[in-house]
């Protein structure tokens, strides 16, 4: 079976190494063309055109894949599977109907939850104990294929979406191997989704991490794991002493049980945690702006953190 693979972040890199390991007949990659990234705005490849690189494997970078001439292209590769994993385009059906035995798509969700861009994040921010991966056909509306195999991975306490996201690329190779394998056999199970049990996880924006206070210390918990690296939950702490302000990303935090009333939501306490809608907030790593990830303990001891001073939070604009 030629197999053709579309890609362009670095959730897909596991599975696309597992079909070239397998023996797979993988004949071409496409990919998103390079970004400009960094503070130079430098033009920074995708990490599925750094793998075709160093492995010299044929890959073509472009703006769109349904244009005549890539869809010429792929014509004369003659494949018979289309794969693909977080490419970042829209296929059009001309592109599908190129391939024999379809089009599949590696989702992080256990479909039909969270269809969307941010599913990995959206769980931990749901506070969900369990998600997963979904190996999909592809359809016209966004992740509504039916499903060809799923497979569960537990949330720990202390996932953040970055640690999850690894998880779940590592979940995906076993489960798409077996797929690929049913696929030429003629033995694939199609299942169509439950559209009574469909919810959305959009694409994040910047302001997704602009939190407040006055929620939950469990939201706010969940949000800094759900949103963590990118885009971050942001606040401004206020020293009482000096009146200062310093943009901090908190990276991990953990719920202090507290039936108090909280006071002014933001407010650090006498054991240094952050007084919230309910319980409070404690903080276990945070980034302050210009500066490296770093313990709370070592905040406290650099800007001289005390009961009374302020965690404020950021407004969007």
């Amino acid at each position: 079976m030629r197999i053709v693979y579309f890609g362009s972040s670095e959730f897909g890199i596991p599975c696309l190494e597992a079909l070239v390991k397998s023996g797979k007949q993988v004949v071409h990659l496409f990919t998103q063309p390079a970004h400009p990234a960094g503070r130079g705005r430098l033009p920074r490849p995708t990490p599925v055109a750094v793998w075709a690189k160093q492995h010299r494997w044929n890959c073509t970078e472009t703006h769109n894949i349904n244009v005549p001439e890539m869809i010429e292209h792929m014509a004369l590769l003659k494949a018979d599977l289309l794969v693909v994993i977080a490419f970042g385009q829209k296929i059009g059906n001309t592109v599908l109907h190129l391939f024999r035995t379809g089009a599949i798509n590696v989702h992080a969700s256990l479909l039909p939850e969270y269809r969307g861009a941010a599913p990995i994040n959206q769980a931990i921010i749901d506070g969900k104990s369990e998600t997963g991966i979904s190996i999909i056909t592809i359809a016209e509306r966004m992740d509504a294929g039916d499903i060809l195999a799923q497979a569960k991975c537990s949330i720990e306490p202390d996932d953040t979406a970055e640690t999850l996201h690894n998880k779940l690329a590592c979940l995906s190779p076993p489960t798409l191997l077996e797929t690929v394998d049913r696929i030429a056999a003629g033995t694939a199970t199609y299942t169509p989704q439950d559209e009574s049990r469909v919810s959305i996880a959009r694409k994040l924006k910047k302001s997704d991490g602009f939190i407040d206070f006055s929620e939950p210390a469990q939201v706010l918990a969940n949000k800094i794991r759900g949103l963590w690296p990118w885009p971050g939950v942001h606040a401004d702490f206020v020293s009482g002493q000096t009146g200062k302000c310093h943009p901090v990303i908190f990276a991990r935090g953990q719920v202090v049980s507290n039936d108090d009333n909280p006071g002014t939501y933001g407010k650090v306490d006498e054991n240094l945690n952050i007084l919230c809608g309910k319980d409070r907030l404690k903080i276990l790593e945070l980034k302050p702006a210009g500066k490296n990830r770093m313990t709370f303990e070592a905040f406290v001891r650099g800007r001289g953190v005390r009961p009374g001073d302020l965690f404020l939070p950021v407004k969007p604009g």
